[in-house]
């Protein structure tokens, strides 16, 4: 890990993962210098991925939204926990009858991936907790009988934030607060989590670029989530304060991330 302080970077990475909601733009607006500094990075040869913890779009939807603010993109660039917990589930339990207590996109992807989805307590094999804003009581008790009444099931979740914030300063309730409600009655403990801070996302977006771990940098603007993935990765990062950081809120454990005011200042002077 580079000796980084709380200077701007000195040199450019071959990779650069973003956060998306607090660092590249906030609610339908771009934030200072993102635009400028994505194409800048693009021009370099630089590849950029974009990570997001949100379950509730696709890929796709992320890279219109991106397109339509001025910095073009296309699905592939765009990671979010559909694809890992997809990728996870392949891996690990590849023919597992699953209950995602989820919205349309997550449910849909499994669908498309070959997961068989029910909501027979009986036949579950994995309950998936994740930011859903469909959830009902229905839903718990399916879930509670799979994992305490029948024993056969265990739990994942798509991401660990308790809550989504929004511009202005409000939120709503997010994936950890499902998984906190399924685990309060079940007594089963989540085995997984598919989001930041798991490192799945940046090996998901590392595939196939072929580079190392220290030519890569993470930016975002959450400490619990993107830079301490970062961090545990062994992967440079840096805390832009546009979003849910101060500066007061960083401690020792930072004194290797770099910090900055905007994204824009990831370019060298």
């Amino acid at each position: 890990m580079t000796d980084i302080g709380s200077a701007r970077p000195s040199k450019l990475y071959d990779v650069y993962f973003f956060d998306l909601d607090g660092t590249v733009y906030l609610g339908d607006e771009l934030l200072p210098g993102a635009g400028t500094t994505i194409a800048a990075l693009r021009a370099a040869g630089k590849a950029v991925r974009f990570l997001s913890n949100n379950p509730t779009r696709t890929p796709g939807d992320y890279a219109a939204k991106l397109t339509r603010l001025g910095i073009p993109a296309e699905p592939r660039d765009v990671i979010t926990t559909i694809e890992t917990t997809i990728w996870w589930l392949k891996t690990n339990h590849p023919a597992a009858i699953v209950f995602p207590v989820a919205e349309a996109p997550l449910c849909d992807a499994l669908t498309g991936a070959g997961f068989r989805i029910s909501d027979d307590p009986a036949q579950i094999d994995v309950v998936i907790a994740s930011y859903d804003r469909t959830f009902t009581y229905a839903k718990l008790q399916t879930a509670f009988d799979a994992l305490w009444f029948h024993r056969r099931a265990i739990l994942i979740q798509t991401n660990c934030d308790p809550f989504c914030p929004f511009p202005g300063g409000r939120g709503e309730p997010d994936a950890a607060a499902i998984t906190a409600a399924i685990e309060a009655c079940s007594g089963v403990k989540c085995v997984a989590s598919m989001g930041k801070p798991s490192p799945l996302l940046l090996q998901a977006g590392l595939a196939g670029l072929g580079v190392s771990l220290d030519r890569c940098l993470m930016t975002g603007d959450r400490l619990a989530t993107d830079i301490r993935m970062a961090l545990d990765a062994g992967m440079d990062a840096a805390v832009v304060f546009t979003g849910e950081t101060k500066p007061s809120d960083l401690t020792d454990a930072h004194a290797g991330v770099y910090r900055l005011d905007h994204i824009a200042e990831l370019i060298p002077r």
